[in-house]
Order: structure tokens, then C-alpha cells, then sequence
């Protein structure tokens, strides 16, 4: 019903309405013979109808009811109604849809206008049971649909909030890899002068030497290079602490470090080590470093596991624990896995998080590429 126009259900309520006020004209007798006088169906009718702008007009199609209802005696030979449904679905609307003061004062003008029709007390004490019930139930309509409403603009808010912050976490964590990356290529830099330097020199004395200078060099440029086409969208910070990077070779000392802490880690290494590029070297530290660290912090874990799988084209890490994992708040993740995310595709690789499908716990896994080489989609 919510998704057709409004035009169409209150279309509907209004030929349900004029069919229960017809009822009466249509399926008793009069008693005099013959038809019930046209007065009967035209006010009716007059009524009814206006209700499919109930919604438009809530006061207006009210009068137009209450009016209806007054006029509808003004003729004897017409069928008794018990009850006035039109001016209830009318009252109805005007609490559900219309400001304070209006809906006060034609909720006064219809309980007065309703007990100048009645001729008994009791029926003016249903005719007021009935009013006001209908009142009711249009404010608690409208309670409803402002809640509704409240707590959908509130839950697109906190969307817009957790949006904002998932893009600055992403932009801090960018230029911390570009402050990285600032050292790695300054050293690349600085090698191939060097070694450019010292080629004129070793050139005529060793040629051998001054060849795997030239080498050099050129190795030199193609990581600078490489690693400079993965990083021209990367905002650089200038600001920022400059000292060596920890490579993966520190990871042993890092599982002490963490060990330290109470929790017990274990680390293992298989397959054959190889080389890797200085980003993806810093990236798999920093990657098991964050891990770790939120295991240490969110997990309230007793036992993480730190694996490292050398492979043809990659290495893989994966981090596990046997904690809760982080609270689930309907995103993405934190500030620490969007930058676990951020540091392995800056280096060409791909990272995912996630509670264990083997147990209880959380599980980090990064997959990030050898040199020369692309990590598959």
C-alpha cells in the first residue's frame, strides 16, 4: 500500500466509505414503499467522495463531512445511519496530517456539531467514544511516522559519519604510506647517484666493477619507478618523524615484542623466502603490526598466530586469534583495518578481515606481490 501513489488508497477508502454509508438506502425497505428519497444518496455521496483528498486537505474534506452529516436528516424519508463513518476517517486524517491548532479545533467544532445531532445521552456518549477514538488514533499514527522518520534520518546521518570518517582514516593512512615511501625512494635515489658518481672512476681501472654499477643504477630506477606509478594518487604529508623503516625480517622481534604483553603469539615461516620491493617489505610489517595490535587491544584474545607462506608470485600473511573479534558496527571495519587495506593496495596487493570460519577468533590476511610480479584479482 506505501508504494502506490496516495491518490489510489484513499481513492479506495472513499468507495469503501460510500459503499458502508449507502448500505442502509440500499438494503432496507422504506416503509413507505418505493425508493429512499434521492436526498439520502446525494448527501452521501457529496460526503464520501471528497475524502480521496483527504490527505491534500485534511480540514476542508472534515467540513465537507461534518456538513454532510448534518444535512443528512434534513429529509425524513431517509435510512436511519448508526454510525458516520465518513466523519470519522475525515477526524481521523486531520489528527494524523494537520498542525496543533487546527486539529484542536475541529476535533472542539466535531464533538460539538456531533452532540447538537444527537437526540439521547447515550448516543451522544458513543458518538463521543467514537471521536475521540478516532483522534487518537490519527495522533498515534502520526507519533509513529515521526519516530519512522526520526530514526531514518537519524541511521543516514551516522551512514554519512562513518562515510567521513572511513575517507579521513583513508587519507591519514595515505600519508603515512607516502611518508614511508618519501624514505624509500629518497634511498633509491641516493644509491643511484652513488653509484653514478663512482661509474667514471671504476670505468677505465675495472670495467667489471663499473658494470654492476651501471646495473645498479638501473635496478635502483626501476623500483623508484615502479613504486611511483603505484603512489601518483597518493597525498604526500610532509610533516612527520624520518627514520629507518622495520623490513619483515623484523617481524620475529615484533612477535616478541607483542608476547611480552601477556598474550601468546606464535610465528612461523614456509615455502622459500625471496625478495621483495622496500613498500611491500614495510607494508607486510606494518600490515602484522596492526593486526596484532588490535588483537592486543579489541580482541580480549589469550593466543595469535602469525604465518608467513612464500609462494611464486607472493607472499602471504595471516594473522589469527582466538578472541571475539572487533564489535560489529555495520561498516566496514575501523580505522585499523581500512589501513591494512590501504597499506596492501598501495604495494599492488590485496587484504581482507574477517572472523574465522575454523573457530572462534578474527583473522587478518594479506596477500602481497613479489617483485616484477601482480598479485591475482
Amino acid at each position: 500500500m506505501r508504494a502506490l501513489p496516495p491518490a489510489w488508497p484513499d481513492a479506495a477508502l472513499a468507495a469503501l466509505m460510500l459503499v458502508a454509508q449507502l448500505w442502509p438506502l440500499l438494503s432496507r425497505d422504506n416503509p413507505r414503499g418505493g425508493p429512499w428519497h434521492w436526498w439520502g444518496f446525494a448527501v452521501v455521496i457529496a460526503g464520501a467522495v471528497p475524502l480521496v483528498w483527504r490527505r491534500r486537505a485534511p480540514v476542508t474534506v472534515l467540513l465537507i463531512a461534518l456538513v454532510a452529516a448534518a444535512s443528512y436528516d434534513a429529509v425524513e424519508e431517509v435510512a436511519a445511519q448508526p454510525v458516520w463513518y465518513i466523519g470519522l476517517v475525515a477526524l481521523y486524517t486531520v489528527a494524523a496530517h494537520s498542525a496543533r491548532w487546527p486539529r484542536m479545533i475541529m476535533l472542539a467544532v466535531t464533538v460539538v456539531g456531533g452532540l447538537s445531532m444527537v437526540g439521547s445521552s447515550e448516543t451522544a456518549m458513543r458518538g463521543i467514544v467514537q471521536f475521540v477514538a478516532a483522534y487518537a488514533v490519527g495522533r498515534a499514527a502520526a507519533s509513529s511516522r515521526a519516530h519512522a522518520a526520526a530514526l531514518e534520518k537519524r541511521a543516514a546521518q551516522l551512514a554519512r559519519e562513518r562515510q567521513v570518517e572511513a575517507e579521513r582514516a583513508a587519507e591519514r593512512e595515505r600519508a603515512r604510506i607516502a611518508r614511508d615511501m618519501h624514505d624509500i625512494l629518497a634511498h633509491a635515489v641516493s644509491l643511484m647517484v652513488v653509484q653514478a658518481e663512482a661509474g667514471p672512476v671504476v670505468v677505465a681501472r675495472d670495467p667489471a666493477r663499473a658494470a654492476a654499477a651501471f646495473d645498479a643504477i638501473a635496478a635502483a630506477g626501476r623500483d623508484a619507478m615502479t613504486q611511483l606509478r603505484r603512489l601518483l594518487d597518493v597525498l604526500k604529508e610532509e610533516d612527520g618523524p624520518r627514520s629507518p623503516q622495520p623490513t619483515i625480517a623484523a617481524l620475529a622481534t615484533l612477535a616478541d615484542q607483542v608476547r611480552a604483553t601477556g598474550l601468546t603469539v606464535t610465528y612461523s615461516s614456509s615455502g622459500e623466502p625471496g625478495r621483495l620491493s622496500p613498500d611491500t617489505e614495510i607494508a607486510a610489517y606494518r600490515i602484522t603490526q596492526e593486526a596484532l595490535t588490535n588483537v592486543v587491544k579489541h580482541a580480549h584474545a589469550t593466543r595469535a598466530d602469525v604465518g608467513l607462506a612464500w609462494q611464486n608470485d607472493s607472499i602471504m600473511i595471516d594473522i589469527t586469534d582466538d578472541g571475539r573479534g572487533p564489535a560489529p558496527a555495520g561498516g566496514t571495519g575501523g580505522n585499523g583495518l581500512i589501513g591494512i587495506r590501504e597499506r596492501a593496495a598501495a604495494c599492488g596487493g590485496t587484504a581482507m578481515a574477517g572472523p574465522r570460519t575454523d573457530g572462534p577468533g578474527f583473522r587478518v590476511r594479506a596477500r602481497l606481490p613479489r617483485p616484477g610480479r601482480a598479485v591475482p584479482a
